[in-house]
């Protein structure tokens, strides 16, 4: 039986591989073949790929655009690019051979690819990308002292509301990587109950339930991370008013 963490395939020069990156690495390959594809066959006529892209893309920054509005071409990127990545590695991570194809040790038997996104060490690297990016976004717009005054302020009260800001900053770190972490790990796990218990038909409404989980997911943690991005990169006078 699999371990419920990453297991390592080989290791490099002292540096462990394991199978939840050799199933980043995937991911990654497979959102550049797209975008050459997609880049090489652009048409005003759109092919179902083109078609495909260009509804998520435009979503995506049509929402962006309501929430962020000024803000967007600053935000989307990042809004875009974590939609793109966690769906695709919960939708690949479907596929036959992940999870399934691999080789036994002693401790049991190990996956040479297994999806990403179930793996602690991932989502929480996603977490600090998201947290660090609005954190940055935010300096940018308003400069540091500007960002400062968010969390620090010579007023009591406001230095109260200021230190829950920032353990709220800090606690992003937990909700946006465990959340992502349990949903698709325990997708992963139900799934493979039901494989193990009926090889055929019976999974398939669980199969159809993780397509959509893997979406939302992916939804969820890009849109969480373009308001909060958005509230952060808001001037802080503006809060000091309204207050």
């Amino acid at each position: 039986m699999a371990s419920s963490g990453p297991e390592t395939i080989l290791a490099i020069s002292g540096l462990k591989v394991t199978n939840t990156l050799l199933a980043t690495l995937v991911v990654d390959l497979v959102i550049v073949l797209l975008v050459v594809v997609i880049r090489r066959r652009l048409s005003l006529v759109p092919g179902k790929l083109q078609a495909a892209a260009e509804g998520i893309v435009g979503y995506l920054h049509t929402t962006t655009e309501q929430v962020a509005g000024a803000r967007t071409t600053m935000i989307f990127p990042w809004v875009a690019v974590f939609f793109i990545y966690i769906a695709l590695s919960n939708l690949i991570g479907l596929f036959p051979g992940f999870g399934t194809v691999g080789f036994f040790r002693a401790e049991g038997f190990v996956p040479i690819l297994r999806v990403s996104t179930s793996d602690l060490n991932v989502t929480l690297a996603l977490a600090l990308v998201s947290v660090v990016a609005a954190n940055a976004l935010a300096i940018r717009s308003n400069g540091l002292g500007g960002h400062l005054k968010r969390f620090f302020s010579l007023s009591p009260l406001l230095l109260f509301v200021g230190i829950l800001e920032l353990v709220q900053e800090v606690t992003k770190l937990v909700t946006f990587s465990f959340r992502l972490y349990g949903n698709i790990s325990a997708g992963e796990v139900v799934l493979g109950t039901m494989s193990a218990l009926a090889a055929f038909v019976v999974p398939i409404p669980f199969l159809a339930f993780e397509i959509l989980v893997g979406l939302v997911q992916g939804l969820v943690f890009a849109l969480l991370t373009m308001a909060f991005m958005t509230i952060l990169t808001e001037p802080h006078h503006k809060e000091e008013h309204s207050r």
